[in-house]
């Protein structure tokens, strides 16, 4: 490979402008297709940043790699707010679902430590505690205590 551009896009939103445009110009890629070929790969993601590396050779082709948003970032979109608690222990800005917890955790997996989807829902947990946002009504932390209790075993199950 001839170049390396790593640059966050918005899912599916990617353009010719900056980021972009500005990076693959002087290269011998044909930057219409590269933006298609990123759009096509990241509109699961819906206008949410999406950090992506583009390989290049001198011939003009090229590879895309398209890696998983932010938890956090995940976290907002589903849940619908724009920014966490200042105040996460007693300010809470939005209450997910288990199923949401698992969709969450279910795109993060990849990147993340788990072995399993419930253990990934455990990180995808530790996030939402820090950003202020309760699971089925309760405090992330007294949510993580009852999967490690058992008690959504079956709902967090692959």
């Amino acid at each position: 490979m001839a170049g390396t551009i790593e640059v966050l896009v918005p899912g599916g939103q990617a353009n010719p402008g900056p980021p972009l445009g500005p990076e693959l110009g002087p290269t011998p890629v044909d930057v219409q297709a590269v933006v298609q070929e990123i759009n096509d790969q990241t509109e699961a993601f819906d206008g949410t940043e999406v950090p992506v590396t583009v390989d290049y050779d001198d011939d003009g082709s090229f590879e895309i790699d398209v890696g998983v948003p932010p938890t956090a970032a995940l976290v907002k979109d589903e849940a619908g707010f724009e920014t966490g608690s200042g105040e996460p222990q007693k300010d809470f800005v939005a209450d997910l679902s288990v199923e949401q917890v698992k969709k969450i955790a279910e795109q993060k997996h990849p990147d993340l430590l788990a072995y399993d989807t419930k253990n990934a829902a455990k990180e995808v947990v530790g996030t939402c505690a820090s950003m202020g946002v309760t699971i089925e009504g309760d405090d992330a932390r007294e949510f993580k205590e009852k999967v490690d209790d058992g008690e959504y075993d079956d709902a967090l199950a692959a």
